[in-house]
């Protein structure tokens, strides 16, 4: 990887935003997918008809599709990656605020914060990241979280 840097040079990015990632298109298809996987058949992400006739005019994403993509967001980003990971694993998020539906047919991406990295003990590093996932031609960003990382070295 182009952009694989040493945990400690992450951590010297503390308080900058270190990457944005491609624009992800919602589709029906990815949205039926998900009701699939979880259960959550609510008209509202499911049943266009139904759906257009609510404030939405259509069908939305899950929230937690919306949540779920982070991963593949970070992976596509530009974010630094870093070097020598054995493993990674989500922690999980802090302050996570659902803000505006995504409908179906509309892109989003992410935006990267470091908040905070940290050597939790030798090889076992920790990081924060406010991640602000945006809608393309909207203000109002769809979520917005503290996502938390493990890395083992």
């Amino acid at each position: 990887m182009s952009n694989s840097v040493a945990a400690k040079d992450v951590a010297a990015m503390v308080g900058t935003t270190i990457g944005t990632s491609r624009w992800i298109e919602i589709t029906q298809e990815r949205v039926n997918a998900f009701a699939q996987a979880t259960g959550d058949f609510q008209f509202i992400h499911v049943d266009p008809e139904r759906a257009k006739l609510t404030q939405f005019g259509g069908t939305i994403a899950h929230g937690f599709l919306t949540l779920s993509l982070l991963s593949l967001m970070v992976e596509e980003s530009d974010c630094p990656k870093v070097a020598d990971i054995k493993m990674g694993v989500n922690y999980g998020c802090n302050r996570t605020r659902f803000l505006a539906p995504v409908r179906v047919g509309k892109r989003i991406r992410g935006v990267f914060k470091l908040l905070e990295m940290e050597e939790k003990r030798p090889g076992q590093w920790q990081q924060t990241m406010e991640v602000t996932v945006e809608i393309e031609g909207e203000d109002k960003p769809a979520l917005v979280c503290d996502w938390i990382a493990q890395f083992f070295i």
